[in-house]
């Protein structure tokens, strides 16, 4: 299992987490090494084919606690912000001027 951690723009700001299956996990993350995705992108990919393929996630909500590492982030109402995201859809491909110095040394970015 994989932690999904959920950011949308609601009033309650749980930012929950919530476990997905290796297949679940791949149909929201297609891309090599993706650990970034807008649900606008991933609902056109599945609405047709795959409606139901993601309603087993919401039932694994795990606590933050007991997380053992955030493997992806689905975002939620992010289309105006989705400009300023890598274009691969990878935490670690962020412009080098948009993080600070230890997360460039983290990813191996120079500015």
């Amino acid at each position: 299992m994989k932690n999904i951690q959920i950011i949308d723009g609601a009033q309650n700001c749980t930012f929950s987490i919530f476990q997905a299956t290796d297949e679940e996990f791949a149909l929201i993350f297609p891309g090599p090494g993706q650990d970034i995705e807008f649900a606008e992108d991933l609902w056109k990919r599945i609405r047709k084919k795959q409606p139901q393929a993601l309603d087993g996630l919401a039932e694994r909500p795990i606590l933050k606690t007991e997380a053992n590492g955030i493997h992806g982030t689905l975002f939620y109402g992010f289309e105006a912000k989705r400009k300023h995201f890598p274009k691969t859809k990878r935490e670690r491909d962020w412009n080098p001027l948009s993080i600070n110095t230890a997360q460039r040394r983290l990813y191996g970015q120079e500015v």
